[in-house]
């Protein structure tokens, strides 16, 4: 056992002396948010769906300008209607040639042609509605990813600093029962303390060693937690003694409202309803005419050299869907039900967003309670502590009652490490619910 010990206790030395007491550049929580905001995965792929949402607006607005195009043909034939049209066209037409054989004739043409829809039944509004909202839409859910992501961030930040203090905590016991080992030996040289003192005191610091090398583990984790929720090597071992020794709460959670409208994922399905329902207006103007302008403007010649010929064409054409095998009325009566569908889930993601909000709540007011109770205890287990430890050195106590007193502040000032960063995470969880979570306000969606 003494020389597994020894072994142990320079490692464990290095390992505490690296992540307890040195660093590099200090990192802040907010420089690992904005990180994660720039490096996530997440928050690229809905930034780019976000771009597509308003690029089918600017498609959907597209519809109200007048579509313009150019077009160029070379045709040689000698079927007779279509040699007679071309030479019509070229201006050479002469009803001294024998139409039935017409021989080669070649055309070439240009051509610029334009349209321009002037009534729709109010379709194109519709469409720029649908698209509008789904942008919307699409602005949110990037809220949404970033106010989720920073919550991550934030709550892994605090998993190193809680995981950092819990290994402060088994160093502070480790270093105690070192001191009770050697207080021990001595008096066990004096012939005041039998060696089973010694032997029980090693098996102590046996294992409170074996506590350090997970706390020491579970701070690697942390730090592997927090690189892997910024999407970057944000952190290295060397770097956590760096970190601020405390942080303080978050504010008062009487800040955060309380109903979920400034949550993005309800600004999201919100979007989402009001977008089938101006699906299902859409449908519905598929009832209406639509009226359309066209024209074009034509260059005919019998070959490239020759000098063209121009013509025009011009009007105005009026469409009415009389029946198209229920083909619209299907259409209405399917965006009808997408709208019915939009509305439950909306109502069943406002009830799950409520649930989240209170559960928050209620897990912030435990942890600060328990935080209040852990802190009052904590003195009286500190004082306790020293009070037993003197008496020990004194032969007016056992060992067993200072190994008690040892375990005893141990554990409250663990449960005081926990109570304290549950506290904070719980805190930061509210904003989260609240959809306040840092860096989430970085997008902020438009109305429309």
């Amino acid at each position: 056992m003494k020389a597994t010990l020894k072994i142990l206790w320079p490692a464990l030395v290095i390992a505490g002396g690296v992540i307890l007491n040195a660093g590099a550049g200090v990192v802040t929580l907010d420089e690992c948010v904005s990180t994660a905001l720039k490096a996530s995965p997440d928050v690229r792929a809905a930034s780019a769906r976000l771009e597509a949402a308003r690029a089918a607006v600017t498609e959907a607005t597209s519809a109200y300008y007048p579509q313009i195009g150019l077009a160029g043909n070379w045709v040689r034939t000698d079927n007779p209607p279509q040699a007679f049209f071309m030479s019509l066209n070229q201006r050479q037409a002469s009803l001294q040639k024998d139409f039935n054989h017409p021989g080669d004739t070649e055309n070439v043409r240009s051509s610029v042609t334009a349209q321009w829809r002037l009534y729709d039944g109010g379709r194109r509004e519709a469409d720029r509605s649908v698209s509008s909202l789904g942008s919307l839409a699409a602005d949110y859910t990037l809220a949404s990813v970033r106010n989720d992501l920073a919550y991550q961030v934030t709550r892994a930040f605090y998993g190193i600093l809680e995981a950092r203090d819990f290994a402060k905590v088994r160093e502070h016991s480790l270093k105690s029962l070192t001191e009770t080992l050697r207080v021990a030996s001595e008096r066990q040289r004096a012939g005041s303390a039998l060696k089973s003192d010694v032997l029980n005191t090693e098996v102590a610091l046996s294992q409170v060693k074996e506590d350090l090398i997970r706390a020491l583990n579970g701070v690697e984790l942390a730090v592997a937690a927090l690189n892997t929720a910024v999407g970057h090597d944000m952190l290295t071992l060397a770097d956590v003694a760096s970190l601020p020794a405390d942080l303080p709460f978050l504010g008062s959670t009487n800040v955060i409202p309380a109903t979920v409208e400034t949550r993005p994922e309800w600004g999201a399905v919100d979007a989402q309803v009001r977008q089938a329902e101006a699906g299902a207006a859409r449908a519905r103007r598929e009832f209406r005419p639509t009226v359309s302008a066209f024209g074009s403007l034509d260059w005919d010649r019998e070959s490239f050299s020759a000098g063209p010929e121009r013509s025009y064409l011009a009007g105005v054409a009026v469409e009415l869907n009389v029946f198209d095998g229920f083909r619209t009325r299907a259409g209405v009566a399917r965006a009808a039900a997408g709208v019915v569908a939009a509305r439950a889930e909306a109502d069943k993601l406002r009830r799950a967003l409520q649930l989240d909000l209170l559960q928050a709540r209620l897990n912030e007011r435990e942890a600060r309670e328990r935080l209040d109770a852990a802190g009052k205890t904590l003195a009286s287990a500190e004082e306790s502590l020293r009070i037993t430890r003197e008496r020990y050195r004194q032969g007016a106590a056992d060992l067993n009652d200072l190994m008690m007193a040892e375990v005893g502040w141990t554990s409250v000032q663990a449960r005081h490490t926990a109570a304290h960063y549950d506290c904070l995470m719980a805190r930061a969880n509210v904003k989260r619910a609240g959809g306040e979570s840092r860096g989430a306000d970085a997008t902020s969606p438009r109305q429309e």
